[in-house]
């Protein structure tokens, strides 16, 4: 999934995931030099840093975090990216996951301070990550420790930081050098935790497309590409053993899908397909998706590790020439999702159990480079208004959203044209319009004596409580009491849609 980090950027393009259906030689094999691991003496020299009352103190703590935090039971997360230049402030973020969404785990693709902070008292499971450019110098246990004192010490326990990434998607990168160093990063920040007295609170992990996968059809027969599997692959799964982590991947059906499989890829009633090998029916790609990740771990003799998707998610909106990209798809795909991956039915080839699931993505963020569907898709708008529902928002803030998807306003008249007669319309804030000019579109129509009650506290209107949402109202109200389509200019902050945004008891 592309997600630009300044100045270095530590996602792909997310179409680039056709990889997974493409099961030739497309990443070159790791040269022949295996990695150097870190030995058993490195991290017993990491343990003497405990003092006893420390290991009693990590032991207490890690009794308390096993009754609150156990990974693997279906818990919905969110990925919180910020590759775009409208986002509100974090410590909104954080008020807004808390207070209003029943989101529990937010993971993130670097370690930002501000985030960290305003995720501070919540109890939300924070996940962070080193960026791919760190990697070689993550291996130098220096390196290592002062990264978990800039980046971790000073926020924890206040922050609930429960797992550290190494990378994203970096045996796909084919870069050897992140390669090579991938594992020994991980086992020397693990080191530093130790040192930390972390280690116990603190996994380490890192996520991985489906591109590491040499074959995928059927799903029993999934293997991981030649070279990696027993240079990169088989270390790091001995490490995630070790530590009792998970093994992290991005399955997106969406960039796997044709017209034909659109429904096998949304959850819904298809005819399957079966896998011939074992005689399982497979009537949802995702599944098929995370049996063929987890056949691959079955060959290298890991098939007792947890599997996180820590990526997965669908656009509400993108070029005519994707398949199936709306806002009622893209809740279908993820409301589906949400239910399935929480059922408790697993896959056929792991039955009766959970998966910890981040959607992609919390924003639609507007600064991400690539097609219109990689800037769209987040499940809300960067005001905090939903693009859609799949019940993660709290019955008090659910009663006060859309039931209608957030319509996208389409381009307002610059002349005074009399009002269209193509039935009703409404006046909406352009996407972009600045917080500064919406409220002063408030203060305008409100200051005319026209009746803003709903957006007053306890009104209608009021929830979401933000400047957009009550500007749109009150920009509406005012081009609803005029004759003109030209009403709907507000300096240009303005735009008209066919689409009603009424919602719940709020009647625009």
């Amino acid at each position: 999934m592309l997600h630009v980090a300044v100045p270095n950027p530590i996602h792909k393009v997310k179409h680039l995931k056709l990889l997974f259906f493409s099961h030739g030689g497309l990443v070159p094999p790791l040269h022949q030099r295996s990695p150097s691991s870190l030995t058993h003496q490195k991290l017993a020299m990491a343990k003497q840093f405990i003092p006893l009352s420390s290991s009693i103190l990590v032991a207490v703590i890690s009794l308390f975090l096993v009754s609150t935090f156990v990974p693997g039971v279906g818990s919905i997360g969110v990925n919180y990216g910020t590759v775009a230049n409208n986002l509100p402030p974090p410590p909104q973020v954080a008020h807004f996951l808390l207070e209003s969404t029943v989101i529990n785990r937010v993971k993130l693709y670097d370690a930002n301070p501000d985030i960290l902070k305003a995720f501070a008292h919540t109890g939300i499971a924070v996940t962070v990550t080193v960026p791919n450019d760190q990697i070689p110098r993550l291996t130098k246990l220096n390196f290592a420790r002062q990264w978990v004192e800039d980046n971790v010490q000073p926020y924890t326990p206040a922050t609930n930081i429960v797992r550290i990434l190494v990378g994203n998607e970096v045996i796909t990168t084919a870069d050897k050098m992140l390669i090579g160093n991938l594992v020994p990063a991980m086992q020397t920040l693990h080191t530093a935790l130790v040192a930390a007295s972390l280690d116990r609170r603190i996994q380490v992990s890192t996520p991985h497309s489906l591109g590491v996968l040499s074959n995928s059809s059927p799903p029993s027969s999934g293997k991981f590409r030649l070279g990696y599997d027993i240079h990169v692959l088989k270390p790091l799964l001995s490490f995630l053993r070790a530590t009792k982590s998970p093994f992290m991947i991005n399955p997106y059906p969406f960039f796997g899908c044709s017209p034909d499989t659109l429904d096998y890829a949304l959850f819904r009633p298809n005819a399957g397909v079966l896998d011939e090998n074992t005689g399982l029916l497979y009537t949802n790609m995702l599944d098929a998706q995370l049996d063929a990740v987890f056949s691959a771990m079955k060959v290298l003799g890991f098939d007792d590790l947890e599997i996180v998707i820590a990526e997965t998610g669908w656009p509400s909106m993108g070029d005519s020439t994707q398949v199936g990209v709306d806002a009622n798809v893209a809740s279908e795909y993820n409301g589906n999702l949400k239910r399935h991956v929480s059922s408790g039915a697993g896959t056929p080839l792991m039955p009766n159990r959970t998966f910890e699931t981040y959607i992609f993505a919390l924003f639609n963020e507007d600064l991400k480079p690539g097609p219109t569907s990689e800037r769209n898709f987040g499940l809300f708008q960067p005001d905090m208004t939903p693009v859609y529902d799949i019940g993660i928002l709290r019955p008090t803030a659910r009663s006060s959203i859309p039931n209608n998807p957030t319509p996208v306003p389409r381009a307002a008249p610059s002349n005074p044209t009399p009002r269209s007669s193509k039935g009703k319309q409404w006046c909406l804030p352009k996407t972009g319009a600045d917080d500064n000019a919406l409220q002063r579109n408030i203060d305008y129509v409100c200051g005319l004596g026209l009746d803003c009650g709903p957006i007053q506290q306890h009104g209608a209107c009021f929830l979401p409580n933000t400047v957009r949402a009550h500007a749109a109202f009150a920009m509406n109200l005012y081009y609803q009491s005029t004759g003109n389509d030209s009403d709907c200019g507000f300096d240009q902050t303005g735009a008209i849609t066919n689409v009603d945004p009424s919602y719940g008891k709020c009647q625009y």
